[in-house]
């Protein structure tokens, strides 16, 4: 195939999936984060490779962007992917799997959020996360792709890309992001 008739075929199914996106889950999303930033919750984000990028993202947008310069409270946001060194000690003295989970046994607290992002849903340090924080009281949420994973059904609030192709469910997982970071910017 050449690279024009790849790139435009790639585009058209990514504008396809993304056009399914379930607004209604990402409004609900927008709600809880609302609701998160009014009560003085800690909002935790977590995920590997393009999913750990979208995390950093995500809290940069909602920590700097939808926070700073206004006169509403401030979001409380932590990226669990971006501390490098606590992430490798963890991961060499204990298990991959214990990366994000033994820092939220550190900071989170019940009635905290924490948005699990895994394109397949069956990361294992995101789902010991999700199953720990959904035993402590935090609300999760998770995003993924299809058909979901383990991640689908453990979560409380999953959203799901309508893809089973990895490239066009980080598209819509950052779509997601912006669609909820902006929203708070743009108000």
């Amino acid at each position: 195939m050449d690279p024009k008739e790849y790139t435009s075929k790639y585009l058209d199914l990514s504008i396809a999936a993304l056009k399914e996106l379930p607004l209604d889950a990402v409004s609900s999303l927008i709600q809880l984060l609302d609701e998160a930033r009014r009560s003085g919750r800690t909002i935790f984000l977590c995920g590997n490779g393009g999913s750990a990028g979208t995390a950093s993202h995500f809290a940069n947008d909602l920590g700097k962007g939808a926070s700073c310069g206004t006169n509403r409270s401030r979001f409380r946001v932590m990226s669990l992917v971006d501390n490098i060194p606590w992430m490798t000690a963890l991961a060499n003295d204990l298990d991959y799997s214990e990366i994000f989970v033994e820092q939220l046994k550190s900071f989170a607290q019940p009635g905290d959020v924490l948005i699990a992002i895994s394109g397949s849903g069956n990361s294992p340090n995101v789902l010991k996360a999700v199953r720990w924080a959904n035993s402590s009281g935090l609300t999760t949420v998770g995003l993924t792709g299809l058909p979901g994973g383990e991640l689908v059904r453990l979560a409380q609030h999953p959203i799901q890309v309508n893809s089973n192709h990895m490239g066009r469910i980080e598209d819509g997982h950052f779509l997601i992001q912006h669609l909820v970071g902006y929203f708070f910017m743009e108000q």
